[in-house]
Order: C-alpha cells, then sequence, then structure tokens
C-alpha cells in the first residue's frame, strides 16, 4: 500500500467508512481529533492489520558531526516497537522497518529550524520539505506506507521534546505521492522508552489520554496513570485499552460483551487483555456498558504477561470512554477502584491509579447512565475473571 491511501485530512477527522462491528455498544465515530468511535474508520489513516512497511530517514547538519551511526540508531527503536505492537495485536499485525544505513545532509545548519514542542509552522514545514527533497533522490517514497525523519540527537538545534507526529494541511509531494503525515524524531540515544511505538500509535489514529494541563506544574498523567501507551510511554502496563484495539481491528465483535441496555443483572467472563493467542466467541476481552451517546464504561482484565508485564496491580480495569473529546482532552479516563490508596511510587507514573483495578469482591457503582454496579465475583483457576454488571434502568 502506497502513502497515498491513507494519507491525512489535517488536524480533524476525514472521510469515514463503515467497520463490520455490528455491536449496541459501539460508540459511534465524531469529528473530534482522533476520536474513540468505533463504528467506523477514517481511511486518512492506515489501519494497522497484516503488515505496513515504515522508512527510517537519518537527517544531519552542517553544524554537526554525528556521534552514533544510522544502525545505532536504528537499534535504539527496533525490534523494541516492532515487538510491542506484536504483542498488542496478538500477531495480527507486522511492522517493518527499511531503515537507511547513511545519513542524508539537510541544506540548513539544526539551529536555523526552531525545533521544539510547539514548533512554529513555517519552520517546520521548511524541515520537512528539507528533509524530503533531501532524501528524495534516494528514496522513493511511493513504497512506503509510513515514514520516520530521525535527526541527529546530538546537533545542536535538536530538542527531544518535539518528536511527534506531523500533520500537514498542505501536502509534500515526492514520487507521485503526497505526503501529508510524517513521524519526526529528535530523541538522544537511547530514547524514551516505547517513545516511537506511542507515537506510531498516532500514525494510526490513536490520541493522546495524557492531558495537557495549562501550567507545566499539573501532572499529565491524571487521566490514566500507568494503563496505556498512548498515556504514557513510560507507564509500568502500557498494552493499549482493548478499546483501542477493537477500533484497530484487533478485536472482534465476538471479543466484546455488551452490556444490555434494559435494566437487570448480567456476567460476563474476561480473559486476561495481553493473553495470546486472542480466539473468537467465548474469548472476551472487553465488556461495555454504554451509558449515553458517545459514552461508555469499559471493563478489561489486566494480568502481568506481554506487554503489561511490569503491572503494578492485576485485576479488572474500569475506564469511560467518550468519543465527542478529542486528543488531550480526556476521551479515556480510568476509574480509581481503590481510591486514597496508590501502589508502585518508585515506578509509576501516576501512583494514585497504579492499584486502580478491582480485585475479587471489589465493586464499582455509578449514577451515570442511570445507574450501574459493577461487581468482581471471581478470579478463576484458569485466570479469567467474571464480573457482575447491575443496570438500575434501560435509559441509555
Amino acid at each position: 500500500m502506497a502513502l497515498t491511501a491513507f494519507i491525512g485530512m489535517g488536524l480533524f477527522a476525514g472521510p469515514i467508512t463503515a467497520v463490520a462491528v455490528a455491536a449496541p455498544c459501539a460508540l459511534p465515530r465524531t469529528a473530534a481529533h482522533h476520536s474513540l468511535g468505533v463504528d467506523s474508520w477514517d481511511p486518512a489513516y492506515p489501519r494497522p492489520r497484516n503488515r505496513i512497511d515504515a522508512a527510517m530517514l537519518f537527517l544531519s547538519f552542517p553544524d554537526s558531526r554525528p556521534m552514533t551511526t544510522p544502525r545505532e540508531l536504528t537499534a535504539d527503536h527496533f525490534p523494541a516497537t516492532s515487538d510491542f505492537y506484536r504483542r498488542a495485536s496478538y500477531g495480527k499485525f507486522q511492522l517493518r522497518t527499511h531503515a537507511g544505513k547513511r545519513w542524508i545532509r539537510m541544506p540548513s545548519d539544526s539551529r536555523s529550524y526552531g525545533i521544539r514542542r510547539d514548533w512554529q509552522e513555517r519552520q517546520r514545514t521548511d524541515y520537512l520539505r528539507d528533509a524530503v527533497a533531501a532524501a528524495d533522490p534516494s528514496v522513493d517514497f511511493s513504497r512506503y506506507d509510513l515514514v520516520y525523519l530521525v535527526a541527529d540527537p546530538d546537533a545542536g538545534g535538536v530538542d527531544s521534546d518535539a518528536t511527534k507526529v506531523v500533520n500537514l494541511e498542505t501536502p509534500i509531494e515526492a514520487d507521485g505521492t503526497e505526503l501529508r503525515r510524517l513521524v519526526t524524531v529528535f530523541e538522544q540515544s537511547p530514547p524514551d522508552r516505547h517513545v516511537l511505538a506511542h507515537e506510531t500509535g498516532h500514525a494510526f489514529d490513536l490520541p493522546d489520554l495524557y492531558q495537557r494541563p495549562a501550567s507545566g506544574l499539573a501532572d499529565w498523567d491524571t487521566y490514566v496513570g500507568d494503563w496505556d501507551l498512548m498515556g504514557s510511554q513510560f507507564g509500568l502496563a502500557p498494552d493499549l485499552f482493548a478499546w483501542e484495539k477493537w477500533k484497530l481491528g484487533w478485536l472482534t465483535r465476538r471479543n466484546v460483551s455488551c452490556v444490555p441496555s434494559g435494566g437487570g443483572a448480567t456476567s460476563h467472563t474476561l480473559r486476561s487483555l495481553a493473553a495470546h493467542p486472542v480466539g473468537g466467541r467465548g474469548d472476551r476481552r472487553l465488556a461495555v456498558v454504554r451509558t449515553g451517546q458517545h459514552e461508555a464504561l469499559a471493563m478489561e482484565a489486566r494480568g502481568s504477561e506481554g506487554n503489561d508485564r511490569g503491572l503494578c496491580a492485576e485485576g479488572v480495569l474500569l475506564y469511560w470512554v467518550r468519543s465527542d473529546r478529542a486528543s488531550t482532552y480526556g476521551p479515556v479516563k480510568v476509574v480509581d477502584g481503590h481510591p486514597g490508596t496508590h501502589g508502585c511510587s518508585d515506578g509509576s507514573v501516576y501512583p494514585s491509579l497504579a492499584d486502580a483495578p478491582l480485585g475479587e469482591g471489589d465493586s464499582y457503582t455509578t449514577d451515570r447512565g442511570g445507574g450501574v454496579r459493577v461487581e468482581v465475583t471471581r478470579r478463576t483457576a484458569d485466570d479469567t475473571w467474571r464480573v457482575k454488571v447491575t443496570r438500575q434502568d434501560g435509559d441509555a
């Protein structure tokens, strides 16, 4: 597949295509940036199933001689990034990277581009256009589904905080391809843990799940803590939420248990989210109570395996999903199943949520959606979790 198959439409959702979820608890996609609606897919983004080919290109500058090699920088990110997605997708997705073997010289000094987190659009566009033009003689951009532009980390004007996915409203044309989305990498070596996996998630239409506070003194991790890669790349349990795996197509309708809209109690059995492989009907990884037009309460079991092998506490994790909230504005908020306590203070990005999952005998009650009570009734010998959900009425 060429880049033209999924190039972006700017900062907001582009045209949508139907996705065969056929579930009453599937929230609709909205115009919110990186909406977590699962009833449709924005074809401006690649859906990460089967295989995606990525080019990794290395950029040097006239004002600095690189102190490392493209091979060493490739090893900073791969195979760790592709391994993360292989585990998260239950082997359904392969991220295959084609890394350059030499430095590509940029025409201007590193400081001339004003590289920083909140980058001026003109300077950022100059950087991207110069990078593509410098690489074009030796790179056929039409061969790749994703492009990583990796800057010399030791150049004086490089700021590691500027690593991000850049969406261009005016595309850059190369090799008959319109490039509207590029991953810019400015990480030091060694880089932040899972940083490229996080940025790659944006290329698959996943939102940032942290909050970006108005004051730099506020905590960025209050929404989801350690519990998702898109919340924090440093998290103890960074596997993607089951809801995101449903959106991406790694979980199907058969793996989702929808709580009926009418009043009454229902029982649900959940297998650990990270357990391989994922099966068909009966292998439930997500239970959902839809509580509004764009809101749902999601439940999944988190265990110490796969991408979650470093987690702080096992159990049934509850979180609210809003498909009408944009990236960084709280599309997901984890329910603290043990308010007033915390866990793993020496490693957690937000200890108050590190022990958030409900254990056997724990419960959670909310008035939203007409009233919902969730009880974890049993952890079985085969390491599944049984959950009882009671709805007070069916008005949602």
